[in-house]
């Protein structure tokens, strides 16, 4: 898998370069194809303005029907837009215009030999001789005794093209994107997948070593009891009797805590609400863990100082969420460990804050802390002992009761846990 998953990861990245580079290359090309055929247009317009001037003068001059190409063409040597009127040439411009699809507004203009404009639109310019774009008007200038140029000024938008493309442009992106987002959300999974493997095998390796501990205690415990010279000593079959109760709840208390975190998933979380003296069972769970805290050496300070301190909860559930606070910050101490537990009123909520001078976590650490079977400390290293399951039942059970918890930690500084529950 470690080596399958960069491959695949390369394979997709790659694919979606490709299709990226191949839309942007056709969206590019598009383009230059539009430009074209709009030059093109605007070419066959023009030209089709010429054919019609000259038809409308031909006709005018009553020589449309018996001269033949040559004689036609020599006799357009004379040719002069002043024999139509202002309204036969806009009629002939709007035509020619429309029939290739240019309907953008336009001005235009119709020169003599010394460039004066001989016939115009209302709006034409003087500067927009050298903006726009001309055509002769005569067979061969230089031969004609009257030549004259048509000047053609298209009012459009620089990036006209790009508009007229915009639904296409708009729909390649938009189909781009949807490429791009769901390369990140197979990226996203694969990495969750991998992700899960990992905490899967941490879990296994986990498991198999908290229950082969009093396995292999009950085997011993049984071994003994079967010696000739203890079956007749009626303390030490107590004695070892009384090891395998104990290492047979610690069993069932692994296995409760499995099924536990099963029943947070399925969000089967079933409460037994009363009114709770919150720092009562704090101190009771502080009482309890003392002996714990004692063979490392280290102390617990109390500073209960809020001063309304009565909650709503399930006394069981509410135990577990102090208790496992506590544990893990014994489990995550180093030397001279010192644990501060202290309440007060944020928001109209009763927060109790676990402060511990611990190993602390980094940032990735703080964001996954509260997942479930996630744990700082992986792999075969099993200097820590557990499921990863005590966090992920705080906060599960927190929420349950309507409230929230958050942790602060710094790497190598300790870490602080609030947990913030309603007030009854």
């Amino acid at each position: 898998m470690k080596r399958v998953f960069p491959v695949i990861v390369f394979l997709i990245t790659l694919s979606v370069l490709g299709i990226i580079f191949i839309q942007m290359s056709w969206i590019r090309d598009a383009i230059k194809l539009r430009q074209n055929q709009r030059k093109e247009d605007i070419g066959y317009a023009l030209n089709q303005i010429k054919e019609m001037a000259w038809r409308n003068y031909l006709i005018k001059s009553g020589n449309i029907g018996y001269l033949d190409e040559e004689s036609k063409m020599y006799y357009l040597q004379g040719f002069t837009v002043q024999t139509l009127s202002d309204d036969e040439v806009k009629l002939i411009v709007d035509t020619s215009l429309r029939k290739y699809n240019i309907k953008e507004k336009y001005e235009y203009a119709i020169t003599n030999i010394y460039q004066v404009p001989v016939k115009n639109s209302k709006g034409f310019n003087i500067d927009n001789l050298n903006d726009g774009i001309s055509i002769s008007l005569t067979p061969d200038p230089d031969r004609s005794r009257t030549p004259e140029v048509f000047h053609l000024y298209i009012s459009e938008d620089k990036n006209y093209i790009l508009k007229k493309m915009g639904w296409m442009i708009a729909a390649s992106i938009f189909f781009t994107a949807i490429i791009i987002s769901a390369f990140a959300l197979t990226v996203r999974t694969l990495f969750n997948q991998k992700k899960l493997s990992e905490i899967k095998s941490d879990f296994i390796n986990n498991m198999t070593h908290e229950l082969k501990t009093p396995l292999a205690t009950i085997s011993l415990a049984i071994d003994a009891l079967t010696n000739e010279k203890v079956i007749h000593d009626s303390d030490k079959v107590r004695y070892y009797s009384s090891m395998i109760k104990d290492e047979n709840k610690r069993m069932n208390k692994q296995v409760e805590k499995i099924l536990q975190a099963a029943r947070i998933e399925r969000q089967d979380i079933k409460l037994n609400l009363q009114k709770l003296d919150a720092h009562e069972i704090i101190n009771k769970v502080a009482d309890n863990l003392s002996l714990q805290i004692q063979e490392k050496n280290g102390s617990l300070s109390l500073s209960l100082n809020a001063d309304k301190h009565v909650i709503e909860a399930d006394e069981v559930h509410f135990s577990n969420i102090v208790f496992n606070l506590l544990d893990n910050a014994i489990k995550y101490s180093k030397e001279n460990l010192h644990i501060e537990v202290s309440t007060k009123i944020m928001n109209g909520m009763l927060a109790i804050i676990v402060k511990d001078n611990g190993i602390g976590m980094n940032r990735e650490t703080q964001s996954r802390v509260f997942e479930k079977f996630y744990r700082a400390h992986t792999g075969n290293i099993h200097n820590v002992k557990g499921f990863g399951l005590g966090l992920s039942y705080v906060k599960a059970t927190v929420e349950a009761h309507q409230g929230k918890v958050n942790v602060d930690s710094s790497l190598g500084k300790g870490s602080t846990f609030t947990v913030m529950l309603p007030l009854a």
